[in-house]
């Protein structure tokens, strides 16, 4: 079980980012191992984008750049991954083909005008929401971007549940798709939303509330594009697993500046 765990830890951190970690084992078992450790690489991703965005905001930075830094940071640590897999799945979604034929444009190397405005609002929508909650102070925008980089990993731990197919029958939504077992992910979730309510209570208040509200809202959002893709695609790919991690993280931080 312990070297489970770390060819899990390893398949999370070589596939969901560009740390320089090698993925020692690809089976369904390791998949396994690897989405449930999902929210793990997530936070490692959020610390880092909660620094950089922290640090400007300390040093006399304006809130809107370290808002800018704290987006550009999952970025980066993910070669963008997500974020195409954001634009390619919103070329398929909105192409209104069938699922084949989505399918056979999402695989495009070029993004179509589809793809470029869902990038342009979410990145927008990103900024805005870290520039609000970077504004009121640096602990709201430390602790929103921790939230969202994990809330948004949890999401594929989500969709890699069982009973959610693979749209085709290679790449990294074949390999782990169905892996997890129902009572897994839920395990997974009460802990990384326990989690969240925990970072929030760090500001006082009705945070920790506040925060676990975010996560949850978040992941609702995730989960219904998810079932819209299975719904038109017969089921997720990689894109589909970009396009849900974006989303849950763009959610969180929305959510979060309310109240």
């Amino acid at each position: 079980m312990t070297s489970l765990n770390s060819h899990g830890i390893r398949f999370a951190f070589g596939t969901l980012t560009v740390l320089p970690v090698r993925v020692t084992r690809w089976d369904r078992e390791a998949a396994r191992a690897g989405m449930l450790c999902a929210p793990l690489a997530g936070l490692v991703v959020g610390l880092l984008s909660a620094a950089a965005g922290g640090l400007l905001l300390l040093l006399g930075s304006a809130p809107l750049l370290a808002a800018v830094a704290s987006a550009a940071v999952p970025a980066a640590l993910t070669r963008g991954l997500h974020l195409d897999g954001l634009a390619d799945t919103a070329d398929g979604l909105g192409s209104g083909k069938p699922a084949d034929d989505a399918l056979r444009i999402m695989k495009q190397s070029d993004i179509g005008p589809f793809g470029v405005i869902t990038l342009l609002f979410v990145l927008l929508a990103q900024v805005a929401a870290l520039a609000e909650l970077y504004g009121r102070g640096w602990a709201y925008g430390v602790v929103a971007a921790a939230v969202a980089a994990v809330t948004a990993r949890l999401a594929l731990t989500l969709a890699s549940r069982r009973g959610v197919p693979p749209a085709r029958p290679e790449g990294l939504g074949a390999a782990v798709a169905g892996t997890v077992t129902g009572r897994g992910a839920v395990a997974v979730g009460a802990v990384v939303v326990a989690g969240c309510a925990g970072a929030g209570a760090l500001l006082g208040g009705y945070g920790a509330l506040h925060h676990a509200l975010a996560a949850v809202a978040a992941l609702g959002v995730s989960q219904l594009l998810l079932r819209h893709c299975v719904r038109r695609f017969g089921g997720v790919t990689g894109d589909v697993f970009g396009a849900l991690a974006e989303t849950a993280a763009t959610a969180a931080l929305v959510a979060l500046t309310f109240g």
